[in-house]
C-alpha cells in the first residue's frame, strides 16, 4: 500500500470554505481579479504590437506557473502550504504582468501586498522603540523571504495587524536576509534547523517583553504551526485592544 499524503487528512472543500471566509483569501482574490479589469482596459489604449506582447508574456507566465504549482502540488504535505506556496508563486506572476503593461501598476501591487505592517530596516526599529513619541507596544517579525516556513506563514502576520493595530499597538517586519547582523542583534539563529525562522517579538517601551518562538536551547525542536489564533493568544492582542479601547 502506497504512502498516503498528509492533504488527504484535510479535506479540500474546508479549504475552499476557508478561502472564502476569510478577509486574507478574498483580498487576494479581488487583488489578482483587478488584473483582468486593468487587461480589458489596457487593450483599448495599447497599440497592436504591445497587446500581441503582452499576450504572449501572459501565455509563457501562465505555462511557468503551472508548472511551479505542479512541483509545489507534489512536494508540499499539506494543503496550507501548498496555497501558501502558490499564493506566493502568483504575486511573482501578477508582479511580472504588470511589470510587463506598465511600471506604475506594477509599484502598485506591491504596495498592496505589503499590507498594513511596515517594513523596517533594524536602525528605523531601534529609532521607533527608543522615541516617546511612537506607540507603547510593537510585534515586530523578523523573517527572511528565502525561508520556506516565512513564506508559508506570511499571511499571518499582515492579518493581525488588521485586526490590532491602534494607537497603542503597532506591527513591523525586519527582513534577516537583508539585515542578517539584526539576528544576532536579537538573539535569532538563521539556521533552519533551529525552527526560528520568522520570530516573533513584543516590545513594550523599548525592552522586550515576549517572543514567539521562545529560546529554549536545550529543548528539542519543535515549531508548531503558525496562526492567527496562535500569535494572538502568546502575545495576549485581545487583551491590549480591550484595555486601548477602555483607554487604560
Amino acid at each position: 500500500m502506497g504512502k498516503e499524503s498528509s492533504k488527504d487528512t484535510v479535506p479540500v472543500t474546508q479549504w475552499l470554505n476557508r478561502m472564502v471566509s476569510e478577509p486574507y483569501y478574498l483580498f487576494h482574490f479581488l487583488t489578482f481579479f483587478s488584473y483582468f479589469v486593468v487587461r480589458s482596459s489596457a487593450t483599448q489604449i495599447l497599440a497592436p504590437h504591445l497587446t500581441h506582447h503582452l499576450l504572449r508574456r501572459e501565455i509563457q507566465t501562465l505555462l511557468v506557473f503551472a508548472i511551479l504549482a505542479f512541483i509545489k502540488g507534489i512536494k508540499e504535505e499539506t494543503w496550507e502550504a501548498f496555497i501558501a506556496d502558490v499564493l506566493f508563486l502568483a504575486k511573482i506572476c501578477l508582479f511580472l504582468l504588470a511589470f510587463t503593461m506598465d511600471r506604475r501598476l506594477a509599484v502598485w501591487y506591491i504596495l498592496v501586498f505589503l499590507g498594513t505592517s511596515s517594513k523596517l530596516t533594524p536602525l528605523q526599529l531601534e529609532s521607533l522603540l527608543t522615541e516617546g513619541t511612537t506607540t507603547r507596544l510593537w510585534l515586530v517579525e523578523f523573517r527572511s523571504s528565502y525561508s520556506p516556513a516565512c513564506i508559508r506563514s506570511s499571511q499571518q502576520f499582515p492579518e493581525l495587524s488588521i485586526t490590532y493595530s491602534s494607537k497603542n499597538l503597532s506591527f513591523g517586519i525586519v527582513d534577516l536576509g537583508l539585515f542578517p547582523n539584526a539576528a544576532e542583534r536579537f538573539g535569532i539563529s538563521l539556521s533552519g534547523s533551529m525552527g526560528q525562522l520568522p520570530t516573533f517579538i513584543l516590545f513594550e517601551n523599548a525592552a522586550e517583553v515576549a517572543r514567539f518562538p521562545e529560546l529554549d536551547f536545550e529543548a528539542a525542536y519543535f515549531h508548531p504551526k503558525i496562526t492567527k489564533g496562535l500569535l494572538s493568544r502568546h502575545f495576549e492582542l485581545d487583551r491590549h485592544l480591550l484595555e486601548y479601547v477602555s483607554g487604560k
